[in-house]
């Protein structure tokens, strides 16, 4: 295995000082979103696909480093109704069109959220029983057969002619793809060019097992991010894990997203990762830094150091 760095913890840097940055840490791999939710600070995807010498020169800043794209991310929520899911639908298949015209293989999503039926103007998040009230299976039926399983046979069709070999689906809360069962059924449904990108720190969040889930996904794993979180638990004893407090507070939350080793100890992480490649996976793990309770500089010093000491090399 090998470390990358999700480069949008550096969003304060132009694109040739944060490659200087991720080789600085010893790092030669960067996966850089493109699209979605995020403002894509080293990616302008527009200008790169109309420019060939933008392009050019945008290749030529990570071959002089010797830096490789793992990864373009375009998490975002395709799947919305309205204004937001049209955004994100084109934002995703230009992203896939520039990892064509880069030679990129992977591409990094989420799976988006439906309303819970043609009139909603919002996203709709089952997770309660479908048992009572008796409104809520045809609510999940209409989310995966008439919206989800469609969109994504449509758009994995479009992956494949632009050379994408890999679409790794982020197991991220509100979201239709949020754990390794939801994950296989869209696969089954559309094919396998979709797999999972492994993010342990959600599954810790929503008190499931990461490690479990590696196993349960063996030949589903494309892709990993190193992310950890932390139970707080004089906090989610009381109140449990469903959590919408904002990530800033953190004090007050039940669980944080922390620099890799803050929540889980470094013996968890080095059986993580022996599970991982033991099951198959041999790829790059992106540090994905999001912990509020630190600089970002000791964050990805924390994080490095601890992945560094566990990745099954």
């Amino acid at each position: 295995m090998k470390l990358a760095l999700c480069t949008d913890v550096l969003g304060d840097l132009s694109f040739p000082q944060m490659l200087d940055k991720v080789k600085s840490y010893g790092i030669t791999g960067v996966e850089m979103t493109a699209g979605g939710w995020s403002p894509c600070p080293h990616v302008n995807t527009n200008e790169l696909l109309a420019s060939p010498e933008k392009l050019a020169s945008f290749r030529l800043e990570l071959e002089k480093r010797d830096i490789e794209i793992v990864a373009l991310n375009c998490s975002g929520n395709p799947l919305a109704p309205g204004e937001l899911g049209e955004k994100h639908t084109a934002s995703s298949y230009k992203a896939v069109e520039l990892a064509g015209k880069l030679g990129v293989k992977k591409i990094v999503m989420m799976s988006g959220l439906p309303g819970g039926g043609p009139e909603d103007k919002v996203p709709n998040w089952i997770t309660s029983t479908v048992s009572w009230p008796d409104y809520m299976p045809g609510v999940v039926d209409y989310q995966w057969n008439q919206v989800a399983i469609p969109w994504w046979k449509t758009f994995t069709q479009h992956a494949r002619q632009h050379g994408v070999e890999q679409i790794a689906i982020e197991e991220f809360p509100s979201q239709l793809v949020y754990n390794p069962s939801t994950l296989l059924r869209l696969r089954e449904a559309v094919g396998d060019i979709v797999g999972m990108n492994l993010d342990p720190s959600h599954l810790i969040a929503m008190g499931a097992d990461p490690i479990a889930a590696v196993r349960k996904l063996e030949g589903a794993i494309f892709h990993v991010h190193g992310k950890d979180a932390r139970i707080e638990r004089a906090l989610a004893d009381i109140d449990g894990l469903l959590e919408y407090k904002p990530v800033t507070e953190t004090k007050d939350r039940t669980w944080n997203y922390v620099a890799v080793g803050c929540g889980k100890d470094l013996l968890w992480w080095k059986e993580f990762f022996s599970v991982l490649r033991m099951t198959g996976y041999n790829g790059y793990v992106s540090l994905e830094m999001e912990d509020l309770t630190m600089s970002v500089e000791a964050g990805l010093e924390t994080s490095i150091d601890a992945l560094n000491a566990t990745l099954s090399r």
